[in-house]
């Protein structure tokens, strides 16, 4: 793949993501540590404020919460409330819970954002490109054609109209009963 022409390269702004990006928004513990928690076992022990978090279902042993730092607006994550880094050791209820909390944020984003398809997807491991390795995440994000979330791949770049605040109030409004 050839490298972008700089001459030619927009610069879009997202400040917001300087902390994620510059490492400063990790956790400072390691998920090795038998003590240790992960940063999504820290949102649903009551560490850190739920409400910040933005979530927006929690189940028994699983949950939903949005991407705060999302590809393109509406970007969840399903996630187990415990840290997991791959399928094999879900528990039966936590497996199909996942699943079930997955089916009701396909829906949620199908009637909050009327995409033309919906990418599901899940980065099992570092290599494979999951930016927290030791806890199993689901990616659920509306798609649209003609979207500009190929900006990242052609001009290292990406675009979200709105806050995040908007993105969880509309879909907390839309999300499945159950």
């Amino acid at each position: 793949m050839t490298q972008p022409d700089a001459s030619r390269l927009r610069v879009l702004w997202a400040g917001w993501r300087k902390s994620y990006v510059s490492g400063e928004a990790q956790p400072e513990k390691s998920i090795q540590s038998s003590t240790a928690s992960s940063i999504f076992e820290d949102i649903f022990s009551g560490k850190s404020n739920a409400g910040d978090n933005y979530v927006l279902y929690e189940g028994t042993s699983c949950a939903a919460i949005l991407n705060k730092y999302p590809y393109v607006s509406g970007h969840i994550l399903v996630l187990p409330k415990r840290a997991i880094s791959d399928l094999e050791h879900l528990n039966d209820e936590e497996n199909g819970e996942l699943w079930e909390i997955t089916n009701r944020a396909v829906k949620a984003i199908t009637e909050a954002y009327a995409p033309d398809g919906i990418n599901v997807g899940m980065n099992i491991g570092k290599a494979a490109g999951a930016s927290i390795p030791e806890h199993l995440h689901v990616h659920c994000l509306p798609r649209w054609e003609g979207d500009t979330t190929f900006l990242t791949s052609i001009a290292e770049a990406r675009m979200i109209p709105e806050t995040l605040t908007s993105s969880f109030e509309r879909l907390k409004e839309v999300w499945p009963a159950g």
